[in-house]
C-alpha cells in the first residue's frame, strides 16, 4: 500500500524556509527519509517543457541539502512515464534565440543546450540515491532522465526509445554519454540511437538498463518504496559516500578512484555510524534498527 504525504501540493520548502512552486513536478514524502518526485503533466503525456528544466534543477538542489531526505523515487503520473521533450515548446524556444550573427546565435544556443544538460546532471550531482520507476513509454528526454538515475525499475508494459534521430538531431542532454556506461554494449547503444527503435522491458532487463521488472505500476511503486526504505534505513554517510564514489569511479581510472576513495574515507570512517553498525551486527539487529542521524 503506497501512502503519500503531500509536501504542500507541488510546493517544496528550501533550506532557507522559503518555498518554490512547481508546475511540472509533484513532490511528496511517502515515508520517513524518502522523497517521491513525479513528472506531473499527465494530460500532456508528461512532455518536458522549458519550465521543467529549471524546476528539476531547483527541486534536486533542494533535495541535495534536505537532511530529511535519504533517497528519492522518480516516476511519472498518468498512463506513461514521459514522451520526452515537448516539440512545440522546443521549436518556439529555438526560434526566440537572438544574436547579431552566427557566432552569437551559436553562443546562445550552446547556453540553451547546457541548461538542458544540467536538468539531468543535477540528478547525478545530488548525493541522495535516485530510483527511477518507469511505466509505459519512456521516450527521448525520458531516457536522458533515467540514465542519470542510480537504479532503474520498470513495468512489463514499459518501453524505451532514443527518439532524437527521428526529429533530425543527435541526442544532446545525456543519453549518448550515459547509456553506453549503463548497459555496457556500444553496439546496442549505437543501434538504439541510430535506428530509434523501441526497446521493451524484457530486453531492457537483459541488457541491464533496468534491474527489476514488475507486473504493473502499483507493484512497481510498492517495490520502489520497499527498496527505498532499505536504503533509507542505512547510514546516510555510507549511502551518500557510496553513490558519490560509484559515479567518480565510472569516470576515472581504478588507481585514481582508489586514491579518491582513500581520501574520502580518511574522514568518513571516523563517523559514529561505523561503531553503531558494528554494535548492531553483534547484537544481530537490522541496520534499520539503528538510529542514524540525518545529514
Amino acid at each position: 500500500h503506497y501512502v503519500s504525504i503531500m509536501i504542500t501540493g507541488s510546493v517544496m520548502s528550501s533550506a532557507g524556509g522559503s518555498t518554490t512552486r512547481f508546475t511540472t513536478l509533484s513532490v511528496t514524502r511517502p515515508a520517513d527519509g524518502i522523497t517521491h518526485v513525479e513528472l506531473n503533466r499527465p494530460d500532456k503525456s508528461n512532455a518536458m517543457i522549458r519550465a521543467f528544466w529549471s524546476e528539476m534543477v531547483d527541486c534536486f538542489n533542494q533535495i541535495a541539502v534536505d537532511p530529511r531526505c535519504r533517497v528519492v523515487i522518480f516516476s511519472g503520473a498518468g498512463k506513461l512515464f514521459s514522451t520526452g521533450i515537448d516539440l512545440m515548446d522546443l521549436t518556439s524556444d529555438i526560434r526566440q534565440l537572438a544574436g547579431d550573427d552566427v557566432a552569437r546565435v551559436s553562443w546562445n544556443l550552446r547556453r540553451f543546450i547546457t541548461m538542458g544538460q544540467e536538468t539531468f546532471s543535477v540528478i547525478e550531482k545530488c548525493p541522495k540515491p535516485v530510483i527511477a520507476a518507469v511505466h509505459g513509454a519512456c521516450i527521448g528526454e525520458g531516457v536522458d532522465l533515467i540514465t542519470a538515475c542510480d537504479i532503474r525499475l520498470c513495468t512489463q508494459d514499459a518501453w524505451f526509445q532514443v527518439k532524437e534521430v527521428d526529429i533530425g538531431l543527435a541526442a544532446d542532454v545525456g543519453t549518448l554519454q550515459r547509456l553506453p556506461r549503463v548497459i555496457g554494449s556500444r553496439s546496442l547503444v549505437s543501434e538504439l540511437a541510430l535506428t530509434a527503435r523501441k526497446m521493451f522491458s524484457d530486453e531492457a532487463k537483459s541488457c541491464g538498463l533496468v534491474s527489476k521488472v514488475f507486473a504493473d505500476k502499483e507493484a512497481m511503486m510498492a517495490g520502489a518504496l520497499e527498496m527505498a526504505s532499505e536504503i533509507a534505513g542505512r547510514s546516510p554517510v555510507a549511502v551518500q559516500g557510496t553513490k558519490i564514489n560509484l559515479i567518480y569511479s565510472r569516470d576515472h581510472s581504478v588507481p585514481d578512484s582508489l586514491d579518491y576513495m582513500a581520501t574520502w574515507n580518511m574522514s568518513m570512517l571516523q563517523t559514529h555510524d561505523v561503531l553503531k553498525s558494528a554494535q548492531a551486527a553483534m547484537e544481530k539487529k537490522s541496520p534499520a534498527d539503528v538510529p542514524f542521524s540525518n545529514m
